[in-house]
């Protein structure tokens, strides 16, 4: 698939950009591997909320049953738009070969990822979507840092547990996952308390995992050092959209005798269960 060529259409069909764009991010992007990925063709997507269970009780035999609603709310996420410019040589362009494709894709991809999982440990983002650091406060909190052991990480798995969240993750930025690297079982053993394992899918990454859960890595830039966020994948959130597209223009950069390729994706994140999501770090309660 040649899309840069001359004979190539302006704009590939669905299957071709996910092939090319949306599986590669996905496979790079923390947010898209550890949150549950929610396509969409809508402007908007509602998650629905229950604020309080309806009120089950112990009764006799003949007794009426007392009628109780539920209290529901809802969660919207409105997906907002991610979106890149390449520019390309025609050298490269008029390179048929499936590398020359597959080198612009990963380019594009990498950016999406780097620039989505920035968004996904920030409060805020301008023009982009809330992410973690918007719970603070909601979500719940456990004191960590200059880790000697994994005490606080075993806190936080449990404050998942008690209001019916299986942990799934665990994330930090590098630094952090290398001071939980260097961590030993014993203080007189060299035996380290992580043992990496290699994935056996397409990325071949290494694989860690405290307490049973993996930890996840992320560039020093997206966290404070010292800072874990642990969750529950089924209760957090990437809704993506399904239009998105990448599109080639041979003319925008015409005096270079180069070529643009515009990727566009359309993206939020939603959080209906704060608290199965807990941030550990030095300023914990």
């Amino acid at each position: 698939m040649a899309f840069l060529s001359t004979s190539a259409g302006s704009i590939l069909k669905p299957e071709e950009v996910h092939d090319l764009i949306v599986q590669p991010t996905q496979e790079q992007s923390v947010a898209m591997q550890t949150a549950t990925v929610v396509p969409t063709s809508s402007a908007e997507f509602r998650f629905p909320v229950v604020v309080e269970d309806a009120a089950a009780q112990w009764l006799s035999e003949g007794e009426e049953i007392p009628l109780t609603d539920p209290t529901v709310d809802e969660v919207v996420a409105r997906p907002k738009k991610i979106a890149s410019l390449t520019k390309v040589s025609r050298e490269l362009a008029e390179d048929s070969s499936p590398e020359a494709t597959a080198l612009v894709g990963a380019s594009v991809a990498r950016d999406m990822a780097r620039r989505i999982d920035a968004a996904w440990f920030a409060a805020s983002t301008a023009k982009g979507p809330a992410g973690l650091a918007s719970l603070i406060g909601t979500a719940q909190s456990v004191a960590g840092g200059a880790y000697t052991n994994l005490d606080a990480l075993a806190e936080a798995l449990s404050l998942i547990e008690d209001v019916g969240g299986n942990p799934t993750a665990f994330v930090s930025n590098s630094s952090t996952v290398l001071a939980l690297s260097k961590l030993k079982k014993t203080s007189d053993s060299n035996e380290p308390l992580l043992s990496p394992n290699l994935a056996t899918g397409a990325t071949q990454r290494i694989e860690r995992q405290l307490l049973g859960v993996r930890l996840h890595s992320t560039p020093d830039t997206n966290l404070e050092d010292d800072v874990i966020w642990a969750y529950d994948q089924s209760k957090v959130f990437v809704v993506l959209r399904r239009d998105v597209d990448l599109a080639v223009d041979q003319s925008a950069f015409f005096t270079s005798d180069s070529l643009a390729v515009r990727c566009t994706m359309r993206i939020d994140f939603a959080f209906p269960h704060p608290q199965s999501v807990v941030r550990v770090g030095p300023d914990g309660s």
